[in-house]
């Protein structure tokens, strides 16, 4: 069945000139009806197809089609594959966290490209100008919809497709490897049996031959590697000297680099035939490499790949490898999930992980799954072999995953407060009935089965919502209303685990926020609970902490160090390997704790918060702090400008651009610099008619102009007189506001007055006026 018969407008779509068998069984139900479809099939069987199937269809008519990929690797796959719907006019458009959104593009936009994470965040804010798009689609293609089972993000993705389809109801597609349970999926996405596909490993291009190796558990894990490491080499080296290709999983970036190197000197001493160092061209090509390592493995048949190289690089190695040039390849799990590269072998080195959130880790019985999918080259075999290197204690249980498959299961039970909280707050959920109907479209229902009573798990979350000050239960007892707290739109609209705004709340009612408090609490919070200290990193949390945080456990110790080693602007090198994501979390989790203080403690304390982050982020002491507002402004610049004299934005806009080159700012920099800081807020005090002097017993009121000759802002503007608060306000300044000031001449020699405006939202420093009247 030729793709040009069936789709003569769209034949340009696809990479292949026909269909296959599994494809050919699925057309009817997803061109001909249009029922929802679920289609489980086994790895490489070339599933991707129904989706663009599905795709054509919806274009065809007019409307727009959704994409949701599990990774932002596959994202940004289908944007170079889909150049094939942009030749034939139609707009691709992807939409992920790393990259600039603009609306009115992904309006116009015929197919989205999103992970699960940013449908999320797009569907919660649904109602906003920004992401109003997200409503607009008409067909959504679930790709990998076992993610369901995921522990980490399998309740997100449950919860966002069922969102999506009570804001829209878009036609769903939603495709899976082989799965036991497929009948689950398709209950709960209302598909109907005649276009619920579940394809067995017969529809496998290649035949799979999987199974369990075993190794001698040593003194220690780094020893352990190695043991593997070699148990790998005997399984691949039959298939490499036969022409064959081995791809080999790994736990880390670092550790694909090491095994990758280690793996040479075993090809050199068991004299492998493999490498390519005779091939004078293919030699000139691997020139091109950015990573010397990675070029003189290549030349001996061995590379290795993850996220940490370059796009050239990755590119580069995914392309000689489908060439056949490179004969072993030590990949992170990203060749699993995102780009298709099969080899004859798949070799599984490592099933457990370290993760810098959660520490050692199990990997999931879909990642083993995912990455054994990739054994077999339907081009040149016709069998593929897979198999995990375990220890013995564990060989049983990966020996019953292989044989009988791992069932789909909802984990939305686990986040169920904080899901049914951003429901609230979305506005999908405004009483205890529609919090039970909501339940009920979820996959966590139907797993429950069909007689399970959701209203006791509804009830038992909403008190618990409640007595936490998350949301307030109306006095209805028939059906009580539900409405979101301040607190509780603060932890939605940042993804906060619910006890790490609780805690956040209770610094920001404290009696005081310092700087101490405002990084504890970040080291504290929930999504850091799982964070371990290894015993190498003991030492190195010591020389930043001393003893400072001793009743902490050593995973906060952990964290706390790393935020204050980032604003000292150095990381001790035993904290690096974890340093980047923990610091990148901290900065999500100091911008929440920052809109938390606003609310509940102030201007001033959120202020504080911000300036703090700035520096986490760029590694610089607080007289540059404010510096880091600048767009183009960095550590670096920071640091150069702050050593110049410069503390504020608006000192810089006012000089030129000669004179900020001259401190040590690149010329072409300084006149963007220059421009940047203009853009920003310009505060000054002006007393006005303020009299330096009043007589005893005189009351007299005045206003204080507060003038922004930049930008506009939000601001926080305090009145103090002889060091007691007067008035506190928050307002958005655009040009200029006034604030009252009493002068009463009571029992007093003198009156000290003081205005402090602060940026609650800028990590600007405050703008401090003071003036002196007499009493006379």
């Amino acid at each position: 069945m030729e793709v040009a018969e069936v789709l003569p407008k769209f034949a340009d779509a696809f990479a292949f000139d026909e269909f296959n068998r599994m494809q050919r069984a699925a057309l009817p139900g997803v061109l001909e009806t249009e029922e929802n479809v679920v289609a489980s099939a086994p790895t490489a069987s070339g599933k991707t197809a129904i989706a663009e199937l599905a795709i054509c269809k919806t274009l065809d008519r007019g409307g727009t089609a959704l994409f949701v990929a599990p990774m932002r690797a596959l994202t940004n796959e289908k944007e170079s594959d889909w150049d094939r719907f942009e030749e034939l006019g139609y707009s691709v458009y992807v939409v992920t966290g790393e990259r600039d959104l603009t609306p009115r593009r992904a309006r116009r936009a015929d197919v989205l490209v999103m992970t699960p994470e940013k449908l999320d965040s797009a569907t919660r804010k649904h109602d906003t100008h920004r992401y109003d798009f997200v409503t607009d689609v008409d067909c959504c293609v679930v790709d990998e919809v076992h993610l369901l089972d995921s522990e980490r993000r399998g309740s997100a993705l449950e919860v966002t497709i069922s969102r999506l389809r009570r804001l829209c109801d878009p036609r769903i597609v939603a495709l899976s490897a082989t799965m036991p349970n497929v009948e689950d999926v398709a209950e709960w996405l209302d598909a109907p049996p005649e276009t619920t596909y579940d394809f067995d490993d017969d529809h496998r291009p290649v035949d799979l031959h999987l199974d369990v190796k075993t190794y001698s558990h040593g003194e220690n894990a780094f020893a352990d590697k190695y043991r593997r490491l070699y148990r790998a080499m005997d399984l691949a080296e039959p298939h490499i000297t036969d022409g064959g290709q081995a791809l080999v999983f790994v736990a880390s970036r670092q550790d694909a680099e090491r095994a990758a190197a280690k793996a040479r000197d075993v090809v050199a001493d068991r004299d492998l035939s493999v490498g390519a160092r005779g091939d004078y061209d293919f030699h000139t090509e691997t020139e091109a490499l950015e990573d010397d390592d990675l070029r003189n493995g290549v030349l001996d048949g061995v590379a290795f790949h993850h996220a940490g190289l370059s796009k050239n690089d990755r590119d580069l190695v995914e392309g000689w490898f489908k060439d056949g040039r490179i004969d072993l390849l030590f990949s992170t799990s990203t060749l699993a999930w995102g780009v298709n590269l099969p080899a004859r072998c798949v070799i599984i080195r490592d099933t457990k992980y370290h993760d810098p959130l959660e520490g050692d880790v199990e990997m999931s019985p879909l990642d083993v799954l995912q990455m054994l999918g990739r054994a077999g080259r339907p081009e040149y075999d016709d069998v593929g072999y897979g198999w995990v290197v375990t220890d013995r204690s564990d060989a049983d249980r990966y020996r019953r995953l292989l044989e009988e498959g791992t069932e789909i299961d909802s984990h939305l039970s686990e986040d169920l407060p904080e899901h049914l909280l951003a429901e609230v707050c979305v506005g999908t959920i405004a009483s205890r009935s529609d919090a039970i109907d909501w339940l009920g479209t979820t996959f966590h229902a139907v797993r429950a089965g069909t007689d399970a009573d959701l209203g006791p798990e509804v009830d038992a979350t909403l008190e618990a919502l409640s007595a936490d000050g998350f949301l307030e239960i109306g006095d209805d007892p028939s059906d009580p209303t539900v409405t979101p707290t301040a607190l509780g739109r603060l932890a939605t609209r940042f993804y906060l685990r619910l006890p790490t705004a609780r805690r956040f709340h209770d610094l920001a009612t404290a009696e005081t926020v310092d700087e101490d408090g405002i990084l504890r609490a970040v080291a504290r919070a929930a999504e850091f609970d799982d964070v371990g200290a290894r015993s190498d990193e003991a030492d190195a949390i010591d020389a930043v902490l001393g003893t400072r945080a001793e009743s902490l456990p050593d995973g906060q110790r952990k964290v706390l160090a790393i935020l204050r080693s980032a604003i000292a602007g150095t990381t001790p090198s035993g904290l690096r390997s974890d340093a980047w994501v923990i610091r990148q979390n901290a900065l999500r989790l100091l911008a929440a704790l920052g809109a938390v203080l606003e609310e509940f403690a102030g201007p001033a304390a959120a202020n504080r918060c911000r300036r703090l982050e700035a520096r986490v982020e760029h590694g610089v002491g607080p007289e540059a702090a404010a510096l880091t507002a600048i767009e183009g402004v960095g550590e670096g610049r920071a640091r150069t400008l702050a050593e110049a004299g410069y503390s504020a934005p608006a000192a810089v806009a006012t000089e030129s651009p000669a004179t900020i080159a001259a401190a040590g700012i690149g010329e072409g920099v300084a006149d963007r610099i220059v421009d940047a800081a203009a853009d920003l807020p310009d505060v000054v005090v002006d007393w006005g008619d303020l009299p330096d002097a009043i007589a005893e017993g005189e009351h007299a009121f005045h206003e204080v102009t507060i003038r922004n000759r930049g930008s506009g802002c939000q601001v926080g503007a305090a009145v103090e007189v002889n060091g007691v608060a007067m008035t506190d306000d928050e307002t958005y300044l655009a040009d200029a506001t006034t604030v009252p000031v009493a002068l009463l001449g009571n029992g007093q020699e003198t009156l000290e007055l003081t205005i402090e405006v602060v940026f609650p939202e800028l990590p600007l420093l405050p703008v401090v006026a003071e003036r002196t009247v007499a009493v006379e």
